[in-house]
């Protein structure tokens, strides 16, 4: 049994990477960036976890997708738990292609042996930290000094020339949906762009407490 540190699981993403995509948000990240919209995930907390194999059955009963992207949180900082959650999802659903965000440098991931071994199971990654002054950066990436980094074959053929090198302008960068009682917000804001939805979701009435970007 191998635990991994959970924030949410969402199905389907249609705004962090090509095509119809599961959503795995891990928790726990020691990075911080300045302005980043999921605080909540931040904090690691044992009473986040969730055995592997269970968010593996959650996978089995979705629809055909063509992807997971794994953000947070920081997954980099659970390389055991996501690289079995990855080695499950090859086994289980072997052309789906994997995204995985991380707030760290490439260069960075790269010299540490169990990054690499989590490198060598993705598809492609979206690395660095999140810096608001360089916001937008394109369609799957908040800052422009992240980085998209193209890991196999498959990544190849699933993102090399995609609209992640386009501006945000293209397509919707933003999808909302409801998680019980809460309002979830998925993808890559505009500079500003959450403050204006809290403003207009208030002014029609609708409480905002624990808004997650004000931290």
């Amino acid at each position: 049994m191998t635990m991994l540190q959970l924030n949410r699981l969402h199905y389907p993403v249609t705004t962090l990477g090509p095509g119809v995509r599961a959503g795995v948000w891990v928790q726990g990240c020691p990075i911080g960036c300045r302005g980043c919209m999921a605080t909540d995930t931040w904090d690691a907390d044992r009473r986040h976890e969730i055995d592997v194999v269970e968010v593996l059955s959650w996978l089995a009963t979705l629809e055909p997708f063509d992807g997971v992207t794994i953000s947070g949180g920081e997954p980099f900082e659970q390389p055991v738990a996501v690289g079995e959650l990855i080695d499950g999802i090859r086994h289980a659903r072997p052309d789906a292609d994997i995204l995985t965000y991380s707030g760290y440098p490439f260069s960075v991931l790269e010299r540490r042996p169990t990054a690499r071994a989590l490198l060598d199971r993705c598809d492609a990654v979206i690395t660095g930290p999140y810096v608001a002054r360089l916001n937008p950066g394109a369609r799957w990436r908040g800052s422009s000094n992240q980085r998209l980094v193209v890991l196999s074959e498959r990544g190849r053929k699933r993102f090399a020339g995609s609209e992640v090198e386009q501006t945000d302008a293209h397509g919707p960068n933003l999808q909302a949906m409801f998680d019980g009682m809460r309002l979830r917000i998925v993808g890559v804001p505009r500079r500003g762009e959450l403050e204006r939805l809290e403003a207009e979701l208030t002014s029609v009435g609708l409480s905002m407490d624990g808004v997650s970007w004000r931290g």
